[in-house]
C-alpha cells in the first residue's frame, strides 16, 4: 500500500540551496520514494538556534516504506550530506535537517517517530512551504495547516529564487 507523506528540509551550512536540490534529488531516487510535488526554496532565520539563515522547502512523497522505513532512509540521507548531531547542543547549524512532517493520517508517538512532527504547526518555515504545495493539507490532531499560518506570521519568511 502506498502513502502520502510530507517532509521539510533545511539546511544552513555550505551551499544549502544546492544541498537541498541534491537531497530531493537522492530522495526521489530512493526505491520505495517518487516525489510528487516540492515547494519553492525559503530564506528563514534561525529558531531556537543560532548561525546564518537556513534555506528551508517541502516535499511531496508517495511511498511504500512505512513510516519508520521512511524516517531511517532521511537519517541515512543527512549522514550522506554530512549532518552532525553534537551531544549537548540542540539545534545545531546543520548542512542538512529532513524531518518527516506527516505520512498520511497517521499518528504516532514513540521513542523514534512523533507523527505529526511536533512542531510543525507553530513554524512558518514548514507551514509556509507545506501550504504553497497542498492548501488543503490537514494534520491530525490538529486541524488545516493553513488555519495556523496567522500564528506565525512574526516569523521572517522569504522566498527565494
Amino acid at each position: 500500500m502506498e502513502s502520502i507523506a510530507f517532509i521539510a528540509l533545511g539546511a544552513n551550512l555550505g551551499e544549502a540551496k544546492k544541498a537541498l536540490s541534491d537531497a530531493i534529488q537522492r530522495i526521489d531516487s530512493q526505491e520505495g520514494i517518487c516525489v510528487l510535488n516540492r515547494s519553492s526554496f525559503y530564506k528563514t532565520e534561525p529558531i531556537d538556534s543560532s548561525g546564518p539563515d537556513y534555506v528551508n522547502a517541502v516535499i511531496k512523497v508517495q511511498t511504500k516504506l512505512s513510516p519508520e522505513e521512511l524516517l531511517q532512509t532521511l537519517l541515512t540521507i543527512e549522514k550522506e550530506f554530512g549532518r552532525e548531531r553534537p551531544v549537548g547542543i540542540h539545534n545545531a547549524p546543520r548542512t542538512m535537517d529532513l524531518d518527516l512532517l506527516l505520512y498520511g493520517n497517521q499518528t504516532s508517538h514513540t521513542d523514534f517517530l512523533t507523527l505529526p512532527h511536533p512542531r510543525m504547526h507553530e513554524r512558518a518555515f514548514v507551514l509556509v512551504p507545506l501550504c504553497e504545495i497542498d492548501a488543503e493539507v490537514h494534520i491530525p490532531g490538529k486541524g488545516l495547516a493553513k488555519e495556523f499560518l496567522s500564528a506565525v506570521k512574526d516569523q521572517k519568511i522569504e522566498k527565494i529564487g
